[in-house]
Parts: C-alpha cells; sequence; structure tokens
C-alpha cells in the first residue's frame, strides 16, 4: 500500500514538474512533498486547515497593504499561534508543511508558504523574495506594497530593517542589492522549501536523505541544472557512476553557460572512462 502511495505521490509531483510556474499550488505541492515521508498520514486535514485559513482572513473593501498584511496576521499569528521556530531552527519538521502546521512553527519559507497561500486566497497579490539566507514576502503591487518577515510575527519591514538583516545574513559590508527584491516563482520557493532539508541531510553526512531531497527537487523542477549537477556529484562520490554519468547528461541538457557545459562535456569523458 505504501508502494502505490508513493507512486501515486511522485506521479503527482512530476505532474507539477510540466507545469507552467504561475499554475503550481504552492501549499498543495508542500503538503504533497511533506507527504512522502508520512505516507500513512492522509493529506485532508491539512487542506482542510488551509481552507479554514483563508475563511478566516477578511480586511476591508478599501484596505492597503498594511492593512492586508494585519488581516493575515489576525489569521495567522494571532488567532492560530504560528511562530517562527527559534529555539530548534535547524529541525528538519520545520521545513516539512504537516509537521509545521501540526507544531505552529517552521522556517521562514515553510511559513511564507502559509502567508502567500492565504493572502492569494483573498485575491491579494503576494510573492516571495529573493533575499538570501531569510526568506521574506512582498505583498501588493506599484507604490502600495509591504514586505514581510513571516518568520517574525509577519512584520512589515522598511528599508533601514532590510539593510540591517543583509548585514546579519552576509556581514558588515553587505548592501540590499536590487536582485534581493526580486520576486521569486512557486517553484523557486518550493526548492528553496527542499533546499533546507537537503542541506541539512548534507551537514550531518546523510548522503542517501540528500539523494532523496534532490530527486523531489528533480521532480518538481525537472529543468534545474543545478539539481542535477547536485545528483551528479552525490553520485559520482557514491560510486554510482551510471547514476552519475545520468544526471550530468541532464545538466548538460539544460545548462545555459558554454564554460559550464564544457565542463560537463569534459567530466562525463572522464566518468565514461571509469566504466570500461
Amino acid at each position: 500500500m505504501c508502494a502505490d502511495r508513493r507512486a501515486e505521490i511522485q506521479a503527482m509531483l512530476e505532474g507539477v514538474g510540466r507545469l507552467p510556474d504561475e499554475d503550481i499550488d504552492l501549499a498543495g505541492t508542500a503538503l504533497l512533498l511533506a507527504a512522502l515521508d508520512r505516507l500513512e498520514t492522509s493529506l485532508d486535514g491539512y487542506r482542510d486547515h488551509l481552507a479554514t485559513l483563508v475563511a478566516e482572513t477578511a480586511a476591508p473593501a478599501d484596505a492597503d497593504a498594511a492593512d492586508c498584511v494585519a488581516a493575515l496576521n489576525a489569521t495567522i499569528v494571532e488567532r492560530h499561534d504560528y511562530r517562527g521556530d527559534h529555539d530548534t531552527y535547524d529541525d528538519s519538521q520545520n521545513a516539512d508543511l504537516t509537521r509545521v502546521i501540526d507544531r505552529r512553527k517552521g522556517l521562514p519559507v515553510a511559513l511564507g508558504i502559509l502567508y502567500i497561500h492565504v493572502a492569494r486566497g483573498q485575491g491579494w497579490h503576494m510573492v516571495g523574495m529573493n533575499f538570501p539566507g531569510h526568506f521574506l514576502l512582498l505583498l501588493g503591487e506599484g507604490g502600495g506594497q509591504a514586505v514581510v518577515d513571516p518568520f517574525n510575527g509577519g512584520r512589515i519591514l522598511d528599508a533601514r530593517d532590510l539593510h540591517d538583516l543583509a548585514v546579519r545574513m552576509l556581514g558588515a559590508e553587505a548592501r540590499v542589492e536590487p536582485a534581493y527584491l526580486r520576486a521569486v516563482g512557486n517553484r523557486d520557493i518550493l526548492l528553496r522549501l527542499l533546499n533546507n532539508i537537503k542541506l541539512r541531510a548534507i551537514r550531518e553526512r546523510q548522503d542517501d536523505r540528500a539523494l532523496t531531497v534532490l530527486g523531489r527537487m528533480a521532480l518538481i523542477a525537472p529543468r534545474s541544472a543545478t539539481t542535477w549537477r547536485e545528483i551528479a556529484a552525490l553520485e559520482t562520490a557514491r560510486g554510482n557512476i551510471k547514476a552519475a554519468i545520468a544526471a550530468l547528461e541532464t545538466f548538460h541538457e539544460y545548462c545555459v553557460d558554454a564554460g559550464e557545459q564544457d565542463w560537463a562535456a569534459e567530466i562525463l569523458k572522464q566518468l565514461k572512462t571509469r566504466l570500461n
């Protein structure tokens, strides 16, 4: 039964990998990714909870961005007690949306997915931002925008806050670069969520777990050259040369940098000689 369930979820995630970015159900896909580690757990209650968060959130018709953020915080933070996990930040449960919902705490990106789901459920424009080291959100368009920190109670950040955060994440000489304020798509947010789990696995030398997570990244983002390069590196280190070659060939196909393509071609030659 578990094998059938795993195959079913993987097929659904492969379907996500074929979707245009704007058609991806962000929170729904995050639940599917979490379900691969909890095959006997029904997702129905979690989906109901997401629907409840949307139903309980409202703002006046003439609400500005700050009003909308306040409405989100009233539901997510005040009514349902979601918090950033400052005490056990590195706990892998913080990047598993089912466990985030169970425990009411998580990483910035996991909590950000909840915020985005609820905001979009109201018809509000909310996206993730490309800020390094700490996931932030942008609500609104044009002049009426607010930068939101989902990890710290949905606090609205100003320019000084962003500078201070950049310094904390990157060092004393850091500046807020325009690229940090760029919106990221749904697929990139999911990859960022999974990357947290992968990095913890690598740090703990759990190569099997890291490869499993990279495989999930490849399901939802099959054209991510970076993911295939990482798979190739881990498979090579483990001596799985055929798997490494297959991953590196996929990397070569999707990589757009000519120098990287040349590097991959050379490494492929070296790996193929090891099969003889």
